[in-house]
């Protein structure tokens, strides 16, 4: 059985590889991505090699990939900046419309696409309900909202 293993290890190092690349699309860090380029660099490496050359040929390629790869792969993705916007930051500039009034130095609901936040004006103001604003900030899960001209 084990010399079945060894005259087959091509197999285990692309599942490996396989399984690898399953694991980077649910992490996007590339990292994984590396460890992937290694392990099918040792599956091309089976043919030609015993076990230790394989592994070898696995760190190094992994390393490589590490130093060449990754940043190449980063600077692709982020082309228009470095830091990636996300969660509630993604809707900083955003256009609304009030749904439930703010009252003036107080709180209201804002419309966004779909989504309801809780609100305050940065200018101590009544907003009534349908008035459009832009969200210019936010504290915590509370936006704060500007009337749109």
């Amino acid at each position: 059985m084990i010399e079945y293993f060894f005259a087959n290890l091509w197999a285990a190092w692309l599942a490996t590889a396989v399984l690898l690349l399953v694991v980077e699309l649910c992490t996007g860090g590339f990292v994984v991505l590396c460890f992937a380029i290694g392990a099918a660099c040792a599956a091309v490496a089976s043919a030609f090699s015993g076990i230790y050359v394989q592994l070898i040929v696995f760190i190094v390629f992994t390393a490589l990939s590490v130093s060449c790869v990754r940043p190449f792969a980063l600077r692709c993705i982020h082309k228009h900046g470095t830091g990636r916007v996300s969660n509630a930051d993604a809707i900083l500039g955003r256009k609304g419309i009030v749904s439930e009034a703010i009252k003036a130095g107080g709180y209201g609901r804002v419309s966004i696409d779909g989504d309801d936040w809780k609100a305050c004006a940065v200018e101590s103001e009544e907003l009534p309900a349908g008035t459009p604003v832009e969200i210019v900030g936010r504290d915590s899960v509370i936006v704060k909202v500007t009337k749109t001209k």
